[in-house]
């Protein structure tokens, strides 16, 4: 399921790669927003990166579901002997790659963009390295709830938003703690816990919420 979407994907670049612009062109405004102060950009700079990455990770859970269900493989998936519950984690998979992973390969440099310290931008990355695949599986649950109605992209966000919150914090909170002389493996570890609960229990949700949708 996940090389199907990535192949999918791989047809239309241009519109997979609009998140990793999103969050690039986002990023970059900030500066020009508060000033080209050093010290407030380094404050600052973690929230930034995570803000944007958060939003941009949710620019595309619209389409997570809708392209299959509007040609009708999504009711052959429910209805074939597979395993539905894999086959959210394998879309939830494709989501993260798609989306995750570019944004996790951009972060260094942004990181640095706001002159964040290396043991900072290490920080940042191991935090978005555990946190937006949360993002994707949180927001498969959320896509599959929503599915078929109206406004359904408006929706998606404010179903996610506001569970992505503790990843927010917690990511921030780890680049801060760098910048405050800390460890921030606690932080991290939260992370961790949230992206095992979140890999246990989303694909089930994402799985009862399409039949739900689709029943």
């Amino acid at each position: 399921m996940a090389l199907r979407d990535l192949r999918l994907a791989w047809r239309r670049r241009i519109e997979a790669l609009l998140p990793l612009v999103f969050f690039l062109v986002a990023a970059s405004l900030f500066p020009l927003g508060v000033g080209p102060e050093a010290q407030t950009l380094q404050q600052i700079g973690g929230g930034v990166v995570w803000v944007c990455a958060l939003l941009s990770a949710m620019l595309s859970l619209g389409a997570l579901y809708t392209s299959d269900h509007a040609d009708g493989t999504l009711e052959q998936m429910v209805l074939s002997s597979d395993s539905l519950v894999l086959m959210a984690a394998g879309k939830a998979l494709a989501h993260w790659v798609l989306t995750g992973l570019p944004l996790i390969l951009a972060a260094p440099l942004l990181g640095l963009f706001f002159g964040l310290s290396m043991p900072a931008v290490g920080a940042l990355l191991m935090g978005l390295l555990l946190g937006t695949p949360v993002l994707s599986l949180l927001g498969g649950v959320g896509a599959a709830l929503t599915l078929g109605l109206r406004s359904a992209g408006v929706l998606v966000l404010l179903l996610v938003l506001p569970l992505c919150i503790p990843v927010l914090i917690f990511g921030t909170g780890a680049v801060s703690a760098v910048d405050a002389g800390l460890a921030p493996s606690g932080h991290l570890s939260i992370l961790a816990a949230l992206l095992l609960v979140s890999a246990l229990g989303a694909p089930v949700a994402t799985a009862a919420a399409l039949r739900i949708s689709l029943g």
